[in-house]
């Protein structure tokens, strides 16, 4: 008799899990990415969720800034890798949400079929900027209420999160910014957002007033102080989002390894800096690969192997 051999299928959804971190009693810490492979990285680093950055995504894939030049569709084919390689619950960017209310609607949906645990809106104008740039343009707040009352009608999944993010405090000023916040989640926002405030104070203030989990971006450019996680938690924080730290760090190590060849033409001199060759294909899963090659009856022959290292 032939095995009867099916899949273990979790029922629990990435956004079930999600909620579950939220609903414990620790700081939940989302390291950013921006492709498959960091994904990986954070997942076997131990981390329980991690984000995916809009502006790294624009670097990786476009090598342009954070300014409003990817898709809708660019957006969620990445953060569908990035989910699928991670199996950890993902927090994604989702720009403005690509339109109006009803393209919201598809936004949404767009995401939760990619496996996204939870998504970020922003209330600024199309083409936004990333959130500590300038020259950040707002669309009224109804309109921003239109859109969370769409992405919260829109899911299927009722444990997905729609996170609401506003970018007035540029604009409107910090009493602002939490005006805005207090509608947004009238409108069904399941976490709050408040993107580039300065100081201790302020930021105390948006978990202390709001009932919804509220989540911290450390993004890096000086202007939200750059805080321990304990301390971020002691604030009242739920989640914190650290964007591009990884990216950043791989752009000097990516320029160490350039300049070393340039200037010596011997890359053995800084192997010993660099992940093993076996490192880098356990991390991708190898081992996987050929068990599921055995399983199936691949020819020994025509098995994947790693071979001698050079």
């Amino acid at each position: 008799m032939a095995l009867d051999y099916r899949p273990e299928i979790s029922v629990e959804t990435p956004a079930a899990a999600l909620r579950k971190l939220l609903a414990g009693a620790e700081l939940v810490l989302a390291p950013g990415v921006a492709d498959a492979m960091n994904a990986r990285i954070v997942a076997k680093e131990g981390y329980k969720a991690l984000y995916m950055t809009g502006s790294g995504t624009a670097a990786v894939r476009l090598g342009l800034p954070d300014v409003g030049l990817l898709t809708m569709s660019e957006m969620v084919d990445n953060a569908q890798r990035i989910a699928e390689a991670a199996e950890i619950p993902l927090i994604a960017d989702a720009d403005t949400g690509y339109g109006n209310a009803i393209n919201v609607r598809r936004t949404v949906r767009a995401y939760e079929r990619a496996g996204v645990a939870a998504i970020h809106i922003e209330d600024q104008q199309w083409p936004k900027r990333c959130g500590h740039f300038a020259g950040k343009t707002l669309v009224p707040v109804e309109d921003m209420v239109s859109k969370l009352k769409a992405a919260a009608d829109a899911r299927r999944d009722r444990d997905f999160i729609v996170i609401a993010r506003t970018d007035a405090y540029s604009v409107e000023g910090c009493e602002g910014a939490l005006e805005r916040a207090a509608r947004y989640i009238e409108a069904g926002a399941d976490m709050i957002f408040v993107e580039e405030l300065r100081t201790p104070e302020e930021l105390a203030e948006v978990p202390r007033r709001f009932r919804v989990p509220a989540l911290y971006n450390m993004a890096g450019s000086g202007k939200t102080p750059f805080l321990t996680a304990d301390e971020i938690q002691r604030l009242g924080f739920k989640v914190a989002i650290y964007p591009n730290f990884i990216m950043r760090a791989a752009i000097h190590a990516a320029q160490k390894v350039l300049r070393a060849l340039r200037d010596t033409g011997d890359i053995k001199g800084i192997l010993d800096t660099l992940s093993g060759w076996e490192e880098r294909h356990e991390l991708l899963r190898m081992s996987e690969i050929r068990e599921l090659e055995q399983r199936y009856g691949v020819d020994e022959k025509a098995r994947v192997g790693l071979g001698s290292q050079p």
